[in-house]
């Protein structure tokens, strides 16, 4: 039965450096740069850690707290708006870019990933950016797929995945029950106050 089934040839699959943007030399120096001092666990500073960055090309806003652990696969994409937190462990796999608003919060173990592939065809690299906006809190462990958007105040509740392509409104708790979906509002509306 499973000689019907075809099998892609992934040494031909296109796009393994497409999203690169720099010379090979500068991504081999981020890729020693982030080992040492961004994802170390024993560099316990998080102004090192943001200065690395912005030397990298990401921009971030002042007052950001990084974790250590955190990784970012490509800091050229990387935008973060002013006093915001970036938990331990949290995995920027941005191979397009990534924005985060002012006063957001991204727990531990977050993963949040641009890309992904073909899969019915040729697993050609496929990219879309995630978009944060200001005051979301995605709680631990969560993963945030390309092309996803998450409205102003939103909370993503812990070990949710957000689909490719979603748009979370502002002010929504979304998460389990399966699928996920907005649970509640966070704060309550002008017609709930009245």
């Amino acid at each position: 039965m499973t000689a019907d089934v075809p099998v892609i040839d992934l040494a031909s699959a296109p796009g393994e450096r497409m999203a690169w943007s720099r010379p090979k030399s500068h991504i081999y120096l981020w890729a020693v740069t982030e080992r040492l001092l961004v994802t170390n666990s024993w560099q316990i500073s998080s102004r090192l850690r943001t200065a690395v960055l912005r030397k990298f090309g990401a921009k971030i806003g002042s007052n950001v707290t990084f974790r250590p652990r955190t990784r970012v696969s490509f800091p050229w994409n990387l935008t973060i708006g002013d006093n915001c937190w970036i938990g331990e462990g949290v995995w920027f796999h941005n191979q397009d870019v990534v924005t985060v608003g002012d006063n957001c919060v991204i727990s531990q173990e977050t993963f949040i990933t641009t890309g992904s592939h073909a899969l019915r065809t040729d697993m050609a690299l496929m990219t879309s950016p995630v978009t944060i906006e200001s005051g979301v809190w995605v709680t631990s462990r969560c993963m945030v797929l390309g092309g996803a958007t998450l409205g102003a105040s939103s909370v993503v509740t812990p070990n949710t995945v957000v689909p490719a392509k979603t748009v979370i409104p502002p002010n929504a708790i979304f998460g389990s029950p399966n699928p996920p979906q907005v649970l509640d509002h966070r704060f309550a509306t002008k017609s709930e106050r009245s």
